[in-house]
C-alpha cells in the first residue's frame, strides 16, 4: 500500500490555510500545518490527524528548522501549499516603505523562501506539487489596495516562471485566485483599514478622507458575501491530487466576474472602478 502524500501547509491559523488543512487530512495526507504562532494550530492538532510546526514565512531559520522537522519524520515532502499572508490597505503613496516591504515579504518573498527551501527534496524524487494561494486581486489591481495586489500579482508571475522553470524534474505549480471568501482575514482587514486611517496625516484626510466611508462600506459589503474557505480547499485537494492540474483555479463567482475585467480597455476598466469607488475629478 502506498505511503500517504505529505503536505506542508503555510498560514494554518485560521481560514483557508486551516481549512486546506483539515480537508487534506481527511483526505488521508500526512498534513504538517504551519503558523508564526503555533499555539493558534492547537484545534487542529487535537481535531485530527494533523502535525502542527511553528513557521513564520519571513525567517529563514524558522522556515529551515520547520522543512527539516518534515523530512526529518517524513523521509520526503510531497506537496507544499504556500497560503500565508496578509493585506495591506491604503493610497499608494501613503503606506510607508516599510508597510510595502512587509507586505512583499509576507506574499511574496516568504512564499519563495518556504519554495526554495522545500525543492531540493522534490527534485530528488523527480515529483512534486507547489501550490500558491493568489487572489484574483493578482489579476485586477484595487483603488486603495495596490501593496495586496502587487503582492499577488508578483506571486502569479513568479508562479508562471517556476511552472515552466520545474518541469524537467515533474514538478508542477498551480495557483489558486479566491474572490472574497468568509474569513477572519477580513475582520483584520478591517482593523488595518482603521489603522491606516487612523494615522493618516491631514494631508492624506485632504486627499483622500471623502472616499474612507465608500471604501468601508464596500470592504464590509465584500466580507459579507464571502464564500466558505472550504470551496478554496477544494481548489486546493484538486490541484494536490489531480496528474495534470490547473495552472490557475479562480474559486467564488466574484472572482470570475472580476476576472472579465481584464478585458476590457485599460481606460475603460479604470472608469469603471472609479465610478465604483466614487472617485470624481477634483474642481
Amino acid at each position: 500500500m502506498p505511503e500517504p502524500p505529505v503536505v506542508l501547509i503555510t498560514g494554518c491559523s485560521s481560514g483557508i490555510g486551516k481549512a486546506t488543512a483539515l480537508a487534506a487530512a481527511a483526505r488521508g495526507h500526512r498534513v504538517y500545518a504551519t503558523a508564526r504562532d503555533p499555539a493558534s494550530l492547537r484545534d487542529l492538532e487535537s481535531g485530527g490527524p494533523v502535525r502542527t510546526l511553528a513557521l513564520d514565512v519571513t525567517d529563514t531559520g524558522s522556515i529551515g528548522r520547520a522543512v527539516a522537522t518534515v523530512l526529518g519524520e517524513a523521509g520526503r515532502l510531497d506537496a507544499l501549499v504556500n497560503n500565508a499572508g496578509y493585506g495591506q490597505y491604503g493610497a499608494v503613496e501613503d503606506v510607508t516603505a516599510e508597510e510595502w516591504r512587509h507586505e512583499f515579504d509576507v506574499n511574496l518573498f516568504g512564499a519563495v523562501e518556504v519554495t526554495r527551501a522545500v525543492l531540493p527534496a522534490m527534485r530528488q524524487a523527480r515529483s512534486g506539487t507547489i501550490v500558491n494561494v493568489s487572489s484574483v486581486a493578482g489579476k485586477i489591481a484595487i483603488p486603495f489596495a495596490a501593496p495586496y495586489c502587487a503582492s499577488k500579482h508578483a506571486l502569479e508571475a513568479v508562479s508562471d516562471a517556476l511552472r515552466v522553470e520545474l518541469r524537467p524534474w515533474g514538478i508542477k505549480v498551480a495557483c489558486i485566485e479566491p474572490g472574497s471568501i468568509a474569513t477572519p482575514l477580513w475582520e483584520r482587514g478591517l482593523e488595518q483599514f482603521d489603522k491606516q486611517v487612523a494615522k493618516m496625516t491631514p494631508e492624506a484626510l485632504e486627499l483622500y478622507g471623502d472616499l474612507i466611508p465608500r471604501m468601508r462600506k464596500l470592504t464590509e459589503r465584500t466580507a459579507k458575501a464571502g464564500i466558505p474557505p472550504a470551496r478554496v480547499a477544494d481548489a486546493v485537494e484538486h490541484a494536490l491530487t489531480s496528474p495534470r492540474p490547473k495552472t490557475r483555479y479562480l474559486v467564488g463567482n466574484d472572482a470570475r466576474g472580476q476576472s472579465v475585467l481584464r478585458l476590457l480597455p485599460d481606460k475603460g476598466r479604470d472608469a469603471l472602478l472609479a465610478r465604483v469607488v466614487g472617485i470624481r475629478l477634483k474642481t
